[in-house]
């Protein structure tokens, strides 16, 4: 169910994608609101569903994963059982950072974040190969990022 939001939860959500460290009396500053009242929007949004969590956003190469790769995935059987099994081993590998069942000729895309090319090549033979029902694999390795981000376009989102 769509949450109903007005110009004031829209500011306050695009505030804290720009920011989400800044604090309850920093955001209700930038929101021209209250703190009390802030704080109650923001717990709103947050019970609303509207705001799923918080994290920090981390530097690959900093932490050694300096592979990058997104890799599609066919099935070979499309039952419920043999779905469900690959979905299940695709949630406990770590590599695997985001994982989007698709339309077309691909089932699945995986986006993979590996220290190198050997770690890419256990990934693919140790794992993805070995998990039953996967039919064909097609890997394309990012070169460079242009843009990567997290923040929705809330300029779409109307009032």
């Amino acid at each position: 169910m769509q949450a109903t939001l007005d110009r004031t939860d829209l500011r306050i959500l695009a505030t804290l994608q720009a920011n989400g460290r800044m604090s309850n009396a920093e955001l209700a500053a930038e929101v021209s609101l209250s703190p009390s009242a802030c704080l109650r929007r923001v717990q709103k949004l947050e019970s609303d569903g509207v705001i799923a969590g918080y994290g920090a956003r981390l530097e690959p190469r900093a932490l050694g994963l300096g592979l990058q790769a997104f890799v599609r995935v066919q099935l070979s059987r499309h039952e419920s059982d043999a779905i469900d099994s690959f979905t299940e081993r695709v949630a406990a590998w770590d590599e695997v950072v985001s994982c989007y069942a698709l339309t077309g000729d691909m089932d699945y895309l995986l986006q993979v974040y590996v220290a190198d090319l050997d770690g890419f090549s256990r990934f693919l033979l140790d794992r993805l190969l070995n998990a039953a029902g996967v039919a064909d694999v097609n890997t394309s390795f990012v070169l460079r990022t242009v843009k990567a981000s997290t923040a929705l376009p809330l300029g779409n989102v109307r009032p």
